[in-house]
């Protein structure tokens, strides 16, 4: 606004009101980012509304994704169901889930079929779901999952609970795509049953799980039905202790769902999942919902700052005219060095197209690194043995190295990137005091879930009338040749041309299988490179778009700041030279207001503190 105008009344009255201590964190951060936002409409800063409004909305519609993680038929969808007191995800003792299910809010029961991110839901009918979900059903390599919205508390906070398949143990690819869906979770539910203890690749996959996702807990589910689960419990305390510390919580989804259909409180006590929920509220909820007011809050603070220095600057050239001409001086140099900070030779503009470039041939050359490995281990696996017999074990067993290989990938981009957020944002900051951006990073769940490739390999061995013929026309052509090479030199060979002919038969023979060995080798290798240059040109192209992305969402947000800065400063320079040109009455009235104008900022910057905590 100009610099002789007062803020509006409303505006006034609100930011002076007592300050609220008894909601929420994020109804607190809510109540903060409005009077953020009436002070960006005071104040002529639509600007900085933009970023308020944003998080806003993230605090008014959050989403929490917590995914079910385990081994096949240990309880996954019973214990999905159970949390949300209805039948969602189908459950039966004699088929396992094929694809996620994702159970959210929604104001009445509805499902539908997810594709692509770019797609766009197809719905279907709840009674449907298990057609799509359970194996050996209608499902299509386009769905890549199912989505089932129903009213019910638990998932009104923003709470989306992910059915995934059976890991399969760690080297298979449901466990990568779980690993890959893990990496973007807020938390994850490991379900083990209580038939027996964790297993080594169950113990492997919570390892891996927890160094993705910084919350992890272990369920052990059917209760009811192991009299011994009191042991097994013990036992994989001790394996949780030794190998990964995290929380283990013994359930029953059988005594829940008899509870919520009774609302028997002490019967769903006794069902364990009281500590369940509570831990879902307490370390998921509680911990998103602070880190969505403590964002928001920051933005109201970066706010401030820039107000701040607006009236300060304008309070020390009303205050002290002899200075003003100081001021509006130092105001011009800031200009010059907010320039150069938009300019495309600023140092962090400079830190982010290099550092894209660097990371982007890494990653490149790591993936590219990383099949070279799995061909030469192929190779040598194919080398050794004939694909007659092993292509059954080697097909799942190159799907399972190559996912688990992208998603190493994966996480060394994750990581590069947020390094090099840091360092622009410490590149950035040298020149400024804003804030540093939130990276977000592509979901690589579904490159991790590689499809089947299609070979062309001749597997079938040569059958026994084949090896017949082929034993028949080496021995035919060998006798016959002995024979009539004795016709010629006036020796007959008789029987002996026979035993002459067997023997050919038989090489022959066993040159024929070599020589057929050597060509489904051949077909493998071929069949091996092609699948994995495939997979290496996909996964290249996303791990290029992932770093564009992240490239223009740094540059965005810093350009964006450093606008910010230069309209603050815009407007600083010319309330100060305003200021430079005010009689004494004038600039006494007028200091008055700035006053005024500082206190109210400060309080909005005190409760934005208090969010903070």
């Amino acid at each position: 606004m100009a610099a002789g105008r007062t803020r509006p009344a409303a505006w006034r009255h609100r930011s002076e009101g007592r300050a609220v201590t008894d909601v929420v964190p994020a109804a607190k951060a809510v109540a903060v980012v409005e009077l953020g936002l009436r002070a960006c409409t005071a104040y002529d800063r639509p600007d900085a509304a933009a970023r308020l409004t944003a998080a806003r909305t993230a605090l008014a519609d959050p989403v929490l994704h917590v995914v079910v993680a385990g081994e096949f038929k240990q309880g996954k969808s019973s214990l999905v169901n159970a949390l949300v007191g209805a039948t969602v995800c189908p459950v039966d003792d004699d088929v396992a889930t094929a694809i996620p299910t994702y159970v959210r809010h929604g104001e009445q029961p509805e499902a539908a079929l997810l594709g692509e991110p770019e797609s766009t839901p197809q719905k279907i009918q709840i009674a449907d779901v298990r057609r799509y979900v359970v194996e050996g059903s209608e499902s299509r390599p386009e769905i890549t999952g199912v989505e089932v919205r129903i009213p019910r508390k638990i998932l009104a906070g923003g709470l989306v609970l992910v059915d995934t398949p059976g890991v399969g143990g760690l080297s298979s690819p449901h466990a990568a795509a779980s690993l890959a869906a893990v990496s973007m979770a807020d938390a994850v539910i490991f379900v083990t049953g209580a038939a027996q203890e964790l297993t080594r690749s169950e113990v492997d996959f919570l390892q891996r799980a927890r160094s993705l996702c910084p919350v992890v807990v272990c369920v052990l589910t059917k209760t009811d039905f192991y009299p011994s689960w009191r042991q097994i419990r013990d036992l994989n305390e001790q394996h949780l202790t030794t190998h990964c510390p995290v929380p283990l919580m013994p359930v029953s989804s059988t005594l829940r769902s008899r509870a919520v259909k009774a609302g028997d409180t002490g019967l769903n006590t006794e069902s364990g999942f009281t500590h369940l929920v509570k831990f879902l509220n307490d370390q998921v909820g509680g911990s998103a919902a602070d880190r969505l007011a403590a964002d928001a809050a920051a933005e109201v603070l970066a706010l401030c700052d820039q107000l701040d220095a607006h009236f300060e600057a304008e309070r020390t050239a009303l205050a002290d005219p002899e200075a003003a001409e100081r001021v509006v001086r130092d105001l011009t140099d800031v200009k010059a060095r907010v320039d150069a900070l938009k300019s495309a030779a600023a140092k962090w503009n400079l830190t982010l197209a290099d550092g894209i470039a660097d990371l982007t041939a890494d990653i490149d050359h790591d993936l590219r690194a990383r099949i070279r490995t799995i061909i030469a281990e192929a190779d040598t696996t194919i080398e050794d043995s004939d694909p007659a017999d092993t292509w059954p074990e080697m097909e799942p067993w190159l799907q399972a190295r190559v996912a688990e290989e992208l998603l190493d990938n994966y996480d060394l981009l994750r990581r590069r990137s947020g390094e090099l957020s840091e360092r622009v944002g410490r590149h950035f900051l040298e020149a400024s005091s804003a804030l540093t951006a939130r990276l977000a990073v592509h979901d690589p769940t579904p490159l991790a879930a590689v499809d089947d490739f299609q070979h062309k390999i001749d597997l079938k061995r040569m059958r026994l009338a084949k090896q017949a013929m082929v034993a028949l026309k080496n021995a035919y052509g060998g006798a016959l040749m002995f024979i009539i090479l004795g016709s010629l030199v006036g020796v007959s060979l008789g029987p002996i041309g026979i035993g002459i002919g067997l023997v050919m038969g038989h090489r022959g023979l066993r040159e024929e299988k070599k020589r057929q060995v050597q060509k489904r080798r051949a077909e493998a290798r071929n069949a091996i490179r092609r699948y994995c240059d495939e997979v290496t040109f996909a996964a290249s192209k996303d791990s290029r778009d992932t770093l564009r992305r992240v490239q223009r969402q740094l540059r965005d947000h810093y350009s964006g700041l450093a606008e910010e800065l230069n309209r603050t400063n815009a407007q600083a320079l010319a309330s100060a030279s305003e200021a430079a040109k005010r009689t004494q009455q004038d600039r006494q009235q007028r200091l008055k207001d700035v006053d005024a104008e500082l206190t109210r900022v400060r309080q909005l910057r005190q409760r934005a503190l208090e969010v903070i905590g």
